[in-house]
C-alpha cells in the first residue's frame, strides 16, 4: 500500500481544479475513503488557514477505478467571517463519482462543552492484528489497508447496550508515525471513516451474504488527534431496511476524548450470488 502521505497528495491542475493519484489495489473500485480523503484535500488546499474542517457531507455516486486518476473540481459555495464551505465534484472519465460538501471554522469561538463517555473495551494491544490472519475471510481487504493497523474487538469482549440492534467496536491507527499536522491527520482519518463501519450491520445478520456498498458518508470532526495513535471506533447499526443498512460511528482516542463523529448508509442488498455480495464498499452496483 502506497502511504497515506502520496494517496493525499493531490495535485493542483488549475485554478480550483486538483488530480488525485491512481494506487496500485487488488480493489475491483476505488476504496471510497480514497476518493472521500482526496476530495478533503482539494476542499482545504483553498481555504486560508486559520479556517478548520468541522463536518463533510458525500455521496458515492459511480464505483471509481483504481487505476485511473480522479479530477477534483472545488466550488467555492461561501467565504464568510466564521465559516466557509466549499463543495467538491470528483471526476473520472467525464463522470461523477463523488460529490462532498465541506464546512470549515474558524478558530477560537468559545462556547458550551460536553460529550459522551467513551465506552468500555479491551486494550489493542490485547487483540489481535487482522492483517496476519490468512484464515479470514477478509484477508484482502485488510492486506489492502496494510499500513493501517485494524483490530477488531471480539463479539465475546463487546460490552453491549441492550436497546442497541448492532454493535461493534474497532481500534485503528496508521502504523507509521505522521507529521505534526492536524490537516494531515484530519484527511487520514476521513480515509479511515470508511473502514469496517458497514460491518456494524452485519453483525445481526451471522452468515447472510450480503452486498455492501457505501451510498453516503457524513463525518463531524470535534476534537484534535493523532491518526497515528490508537483511536477506538465505536460502530452501531439503528437500522437496516429496503437494502439499505444506516450506521453509526463515533471515534473516541484513547484518553476518552471523542474526536469525531461518523454517518453513513449504505447498500444492504440480499438475494444476490456470493461473487458479487462480497465487493467492497466502494463497489457501488446499486
Amino acid at each position: 500500500m502506497a502511504d497515506i502521505e502520496d494517496i493525499l497528495s493531490v495535485e493542483r491542475i488549475d485554478e480550483d481544479i486538483y488530480r488525485g493519484g491512481a494506487f496500485a489495489s487488488a480493489l475491483r473500485r476505488t476504496f471510497g475513503g480514497q476518493v472521500a480523503g482526496q476530495a478533503l484535500v482539494a476542499a482545504t488546499r483553498t481555504v486560508s488557514s486559520e479556517f478548520a474542517v468541522h463536518s463533510l457531507h458525500g455521496y458515492f455516486l459511480r464505483p471509481g477505478k483504481p487505476d485511473q486518476p480522479a479530477i477534483y473540481l472545488v466550488d467555492r459555495i461561501r467565504d464568510g467571517r466564521s465559516f466557509v464551505t466549499r463543495r467538491v465534484n470528483g471526476v473520472q472519465n467525464g463522470e461523477t463519482i463523488f460529490s462532498m460538501s465541506a464546512s470549515f471554522h474558524v478558530a477560537g469561538d468559545e462556547g458550551i462543552e460536553h460529550q459522551d463517555q467513551m465506552p468500555p473495551a479491551p486494550e489493542p494491544e490485547s487483540l489481535p492484528d487482522r492483517l496476519g490472519d490468512l484464515d479470514d475471510p477478509e484477508h484482502l481487504l485488510f492486506s489492502e489497508w496494510d499500513n493501517f493497523d485494524i483490530r477488531i474487538v471480539p463479539h465475546g469482549e463487546l460490552a453491549r447496550y441492550d436497546s442497541f440492534a448492532a454493535q461493534q467496536r474497532v481500534w485503528f491507527r496508521y502504523r507509521k508515525p505522521l507529521p505534526d499536522d492536524q490537516l494531515l491527520h484530519v484527511c487520514t482519518l476521513a480515509y479511515m471513516s470508511d473502514m469496517t463501519l458497514l460491518g456494524s450491520a452485519r453483525v445481526a445478520h451471522p452468515g447472510a451474504h450480503v452486498q455492501s456498498a457505501s451510498l453516503d458518508h457524513a463525518m463531524w470532526f470535534l476534537r484534535r488527534f493523532r491518526a497515528d495513535e490508537w483511536l477506538l471506533y465505536d460502530q452501531t447499526s439503528p437500522s437496516a431496511g429496503g437494502a439499505r443498512a444506516l450506521t453509526q460511528g463515533r471515534i473516541f482516542d484513547r484518553s476518552g476524548r471523542m474526536v469525531a463523529a461518523v454517518t453513513q448508509e449504505g447498500l444492504a442488498r440480499t438475494g444476490v450470488p456470493d461473487s458479487i455480495a462480497s465487493v467492497t464498499t466502494s463497489d457501488r452496483k446499486a
